[in-house]
């Protein structure tokens, strides 16, 4: 499986060098397992991979990749989505590449390594965003632990800064109508029909007049509008293929839209003069931006709280929460719990009304005074 080659060479014509090299052979390939001076090392060197070689772990030392190297590597084998693949690449052009970090060999990062880079990013981002950094950036390492690059992983017990996620707290339906009210009347349905089903974006400027079934009182999402190419593509997630429940103020906003605007060719409800779906960039800056001022919303509301309120007001009214899940198109319900649960309803009163009920429901306990022989049964 692997052998020593004596590399002897006369130090006056050659000049020094270490002499024995470990050779091994894995998956096939001959592997360079390192040179030493003393053959007694490279004895012991060769049993160590060899074992190595046999487990399965079998690392090879020499190998020059970086870190920066192997997470454009990994981006290349991966199936992300337009915007997935430019933020993770941003990542690696802003954060990877240029550190310390992205320029060590894999073989050669430390967990201090790690933890000295993960501190320094903390200085330049948002918490939120350098914990999605350091996911992908595990994620670089792991993939190098399956490949056998490296034999285990320096992202341990790696600490981030405290990151307290701030509260969300919801438009009232008073705030989504004074929004209503205050941007253009063309747009009107579009805050009404987001508030009111809790569409994604992107999900609320691909909707089609035959998506909305206003007998059966449901609209059915099936695509979305790429933020860059402007075409209707498959939604977020599988789980985000779904049918809600068409409100009444929903379907009225949109019936009077329809008819004051009707559907682009392709069924497409809110679109341009010519047709063509707007950008969100647009209802960003020219829908909402004007209409929150105008309204006199808190800053930085943007179209993304018409979501908040939507499930918010599921909440309020008893929905559980695989229920809202199912609604916003959630892959995972514990995100209804974690971003909302402070706006469930206090359960106390339910808690002390369920035990209550359960104990009223048994026998009447007999008085102290009782004849035993009633106490007994038959």
């Amino acid at each position: 499986m692997g052998y020593i080659r004596d590399r002897w060479r006369d130090p006056a014509r050659h000049g020094k060098g270490k002499r024995w090299q470990v050779k091994i052979r894995v998956d096939g390939r001959e592997r360079d397992g390192g040179t030493y001076d003393v053959k007694a090392i490279a004895k012991r060197r060769l049993t160590e991979l060899e074992a190595a070689g046999q487990r399965g772990q079998w690392v090879d030392l020499t190998d020059r990749t970086t870190v920066a190297e192997a997470a454009r590597a990994y981006i290349a084998t991966r199936p992300y989505k337009a915007g997935t693949l430019e933020r993770t690449l941003g990542y690696v052009r802003n954060h990877v590449e240029g550190t310390d970090l992205g320029a060590r060999r894999l073989t050669a990062v430390r967990p201090s390594d790690v933890q000295a880079w993960v501190t320094d990013r903390a200085a330049h981002m948002a918490p939120s965003t350098l914990r999605a950094l350091v996911k992908f950036v595990r994620s670089v390492f792991r993939a190098a632990v399956d490949d056998h690059r490296i034999a285990r992983s320096p992202f341990v017990r790696i600490a981030l800064p405290r990151h307290e996620q701030d509260r969300v707290v919801p438009l009232t339906v008073e705030q989504v109508r004074a929004l209503a009210d205050a941007v253009v009347v063309r747009h009107r349905a579009l805050i009404i029909t987001q508030a009111g089903i809790g569409l994604r974006i992107g999900e609320l400027l691909a909707l089609r007049a035959q998506d909305v079934d206003f007998v059966r009182r449901t609209v059915r999402v099936e695509h979305q509008i790429d933020r860059r190419s402007r075409e209707r593509v498959p939604p977020k997630t599988p789980r985000s293929r779904r049918t809600v429940p068409l409100p009444t103020v929903v379907a009225e906003a949109l019936a009077e839209h329809l008819a004051a605007h009707p559907a682009a060719p392709d069924g497409l409800i809110f679109h341009t003069a010519e047709g063509r779906p707007l950008l969100q960039e647009f209802v960003s800056r020219d829908v909402f931006g004007p209409g929150v001022r105008r309204a006199g919303l808190p800053d930085g509301t943007t179209s993304h709280d018409l979501r908040h309120h939507y499930a918010s007001v599921l909440l309020a009214a008893g929905e559980s929460v695989l229920a809202v899940a199912e609604r916003l198109g959630h892959e995972d319900a514990t995100l209804v719990l974690t971003t909302y649960g402070h706006l469930m309803p206090d359960s106390e009163d339910r808690t002390r009304k369920a035990v209550d009920g359960a104990w009223s429901a048994l026998p009447e306990p007999l008085p102290a005074d009782a004849p035993a022989a009633q106490a007994l049964p038959g």
